[in-house]
């Protein structure tokens, strides 16, 4: 057993899995909605102006889709592993770069290939998001998980929906 294994961790991956698939249906039907997600032991949110039947309609989908296999709709391209993945290569060759400048004078004459490491690793670090999100972030396996309730939260204009679920 890992610690991907846990209980908890493992509920926060399908839940994360979930919240992914649930926005890349919502994508399909409202292309030029801002939606973003955020998941944990109980659930996740669905952040963005969506009518809630509209989101109980896409939570229900992605379910029956991750259950029936369709595993790759866990990935999404915006996820925040991506960019944490990006941001952590592109700052450790940052930090490689400035290795053993000494002063000021030494740190600044470096700033252009510290600049040119921290671009190429954040390009080539592109593909290892989806790896990470895939193997780690998140499960495309729901494992027998249920979906409890979907109901709206507004703060003024703010709009989000809470969507709550259990094994």
């Amino acid at each position: 057993m890992t610690i991907l294994d846990t209980p908890v961790i493992s509920r926060i991956r399908r839940n994360h899995g979930l919240e992914h698939a649930t926005i890349n249906i919502l994508s399909q039907r409202f292309p030029f909605r801002r939606l973003a997600g955020y998941s944990f032991p109980g659930g996740f949110f669905i952040l963005g102006d969506i009518p809630t039947e509209d989101v109980r309609e896409a939570v229900i989908r992605a379910l029956v889709r991750l259950n029936n296999g369709d595993g790759y709709l866990a990935i999404h391209e915006h996820c925040g592993t991506n960019y944490a993945v990006s941001g952590f290569v592109a700052g450790m060759l940052a930090w490689l770069g400035m290795a053993g400048a000494k002063n000021k004078r030494s740190k600044v004459e470096r700033l252009p290939l510290v600049i040119t490491l921290a671009t190429l690793g954040f390009i080539a670090s592109q593909p290892l998001g989806p790896i990470v999100q895939e193997r780690v972030t998140t499960s495309g396996d729901p494992l027998g998980m249920s979906i409890v309730d979907v109901f709206p939260i507004r703060f003024g204009r703010f709009s989000m929906h809470r969507v709550v679920t259990k094994d």
